[in-house]
């Protein structure tokens, strides 16, 4: 005769294996293991009446309650892994690309033609043994003008509007700070090129704005000449351009140097003035402690819109500005 206890256990053996096989995901899965082997599920709870059992009856009881956990464990296991071969096979089935499908077309992107001629002639540069230097766009009036020899009551200062601020201080009108600026740090040799930004009060039209970008160059050494000078430009043209141009240099004027020259290219049958150079004078030297007597060197300066728009044939400079796409895409 079946005992009341054994009746149980086959009960929950047919519900428990009802209950998972219809089971459709692994949490669901997991309540039911907790729900009928856990430490207070359904088989502990039945087999606290064993106690109640003859000593005859318990080993055979007991035996039938481990034959039920381990049934039940059995097919826990199989269904988990089921459920998880079941999801592995979805997720693989949602995430499959379709390689043969044509790819989303994403417009690429283009380099600003004056982002691409500052790194064209800082390539050059670096190429030639020069380190680049940066400083800040707002200056005070000793770096702008007075360390570069430009003293207040200096002619050169009509030269170049200057937008000053409220504090005293001015937005840079050239490059040229940032020479003062390394060589204070610094001690010779030096080589060095300074890209950015610059101010002047210019009007806009189709070769001036008020805002530009300048690069200057500066060699300080023993023994540094005109003729050294003179190599480099050519140099830097002839990599600028492509081709070694006929170069020409007209005497000049600048506060910073002397002698002082520009520096004219002949490009497609014509003279054209791409930037100014010098010697770096004496008492630049002295400002920032060099002993002229010692080192001397040379320094060159120009602006990259003219550069750019001679090579890339841009006709007005407020082109550069105006990101209209239509003209970007050119490039």
């Amino acid at each position: 005769m079946t005992s009341p206890l054994e009746s149980e256990l086959q009960t929950l053996q047919q519900t428990a294996q009802t209950a998972i096989a219809a089971v459709t995901d692994l949490t669901t899965l997991e309540q039911l293991r907790i729900q009928y082997l856990g430490k207070k599920g359904e088989l502990s709870l039945i087999l606290r009446g064993m106690g109640k059992l003859g000593a005859d009856e318990r080993p055979r009881l007991g035996a039938i309650a481990n034959e039920v956990k381990e049934a039940l464990q059995a097919q826990l296991d199989q269904r988990k892994q089921a459920l998880q071969q079941a999801e592995i096979q979805a997720k693989l089935a949602a995430e499959t690309i379709d390689v043969t499908m044509p790819g989303v077309y994403r417009p690429l992107g283009r380099q600003h033609p004056l982002n691409s001629t500052i790194d064209k002639v800082l390539d050059i540069f670096v190429g030639l043994g020069y380190g680049i230097a940066t400083g800040p766009q707002v200056e005070t009036d000793y770096y702008n003008f007075e360390a570069l020899n430009i003293p207040a009551d200096h002619p050169a200062r009509d030269m170049q509007d200057t937008f000053f601020l409220g504090d005293g201080r001015l937005l840079r009108t050239h490059t040229s700070p940032v020479q003062i600026r390394y060589m204070e740090s610094h001690e010779p040799p030096i080589r060095i090129v300074a890209p950015g930004r610059v101010y002047r009060r210019d009007t806009v039209d189709a070769t001036h704005s008020a805002v530009f970008h300048q690069v200057e160059v500066l060699a300080i050494d023993e023994g540094l000449t005109f003729t050294h000078l003179k190599g480099t430009i050519k140099e830097f043209v002839r990599q600028m351009f492509g081709e070694a141009l006929p170069v020409r240099f007209r005497a000049s004027y600048f506060p910073f140097t002397e002698p002082s020259a520009e520096v004219d290219v002949q490009w497609q049958g014509k003279w054209l003035e791409v930037m100014g150079c010098g010697m770096v004078d004496p008492n630049v030297m002295k400002a920032v402690g060099y002993d002229p007597e010692r080192y001397t060197g040379f320094a060159a300066g120009f602006g990259i819109e003219r550069f750019a728009m001679v090579l890339h044939q841009i006709d007005d400079i407020r082109h550069l500005y105006t990101s209209d796409l239509r003209f970007l895409r050119q490039f």
